[in-house]
């Protein structure tokens, strides 16, 4: 049976379960979607562990909703984060004249119209993304405790494949270079922010070489693929993990969902994803 250790992405924060009963349930969860869409293809049997992170993120005696509040309520370096995105997508939010967030909301209210998604949806999940990413970025505990445990799953689980999500590909990312260096057959990242301009990329630690300009592939990896959605909002630029990483084996890009386009349901059940699995064999 293959083994396959998740990280999840942002918006998983389960205050009201135990670390365990988080896992757990989240491990269900990515079972049934890798499922659907391996059952195309008539999968072989695989067994799912999650590594959650997200209860570490929040300041101890906080509210959950700090990882994922309105865009008013988001601290100056997440919100500096959503300008510096903005400038990247062409929709530099500074030339707008208006109070407080008004400016990053007219941005993103274009954004919602040119991509046909609910301006309303679009403010909250930018908000919890980078609400989320600032967290974990931050000078503090959180960044060390949240790569931390996932190293650890990692290296208890031994698994052949280890599928990161979102925001969870840069915990995973750090983790694979964490002493001791947990070894890993195939590395799969789903909408990976990790070459976003300035609010991730130049913030990795080990940090890019200054002289390259480029990040390398974790020792412990043996093969890494990224995929990503070519219209998912954070995984900028499109095929930036290649050019910003040495050695990525394969840089997918396919339409995984043509409005949930960020989504770790829709990336776990996309066919590209079922490609690879059914291509890759056994790792053991």
């Amino acid at each position: 049976m293959r083994k396959i250790v998740g990280v999840h992405g942002v918006g998983n924060l389960r205050p009201k379960e135990t670390a365990e009963e988080a896992r757990r349930n989240l491990a269900d969860v990515w079972h049934r979607n890798l499922k659907r869409g391996r059952a195309k293809d008539a999968p072989d049997e695989f067994a799912v562990s999650m590594a959650y992170y997200a209860d570490l993120l929040v300041p101890s005696g906080a509210q959950g909703a700090t990882l994922g509040g309105s865009l008013d309520a988001l601290p100056e370096d997440a919100e500096q984060m959503v300008r510096d995105w903005l400038l990247e997508l062409g929709l530099p939010a500074e030339q707008s004249q208006g109070p407080g967030t008004w400016p990053i909301r007219q941005a993103l209210g274009w954004l919602a119209e040119r991509r046909r998604i609910g301006p309303k949806l679009t403010e909250a999940f930018v908000a919890r993304f980078f609400g989320e990413v600032a967290a974990y970025l931050r000078p503090g505990t959180a960044r060390e405790d949240a790569r931390s445990e996932v190293a650890r799953v990692i290296r208890e689980q031994r698994p052949e494949v280890l599928i990161a999500h979102s925001l969870g590909s840069v915990v995973a990312y750090e983790a694979l270079w964490h002493e001791p260096r947990p070894e890993v057959p195939l590395l799969i990242t789903l909408g990976s922010p990790l070459a976003l301009p300035h609010a991730v990329f130049p913030r990795l630690q080990p940090s890019p070489g200054t002289e390259t300009g480029t990040g390398g592939r974790p020792p412990g990896v043996r093969r890494w693929v990224n995929i990503a959605d070519p219209g998912d909002l954070v995984a900028l630029p499109v095929r930036g993990v290649s050019r910003r990483f040495e050695r990525v084996d394969s840089d997918l890009h396919d339409v995984v969902d043509a409005f949930d386009f960020h989504r770790a349901a829709n990336y776990l059940a996309c066919s590209r994803l079922a490609t690879v699995l059914k291509e890759t064999g056994p790792l053991s």
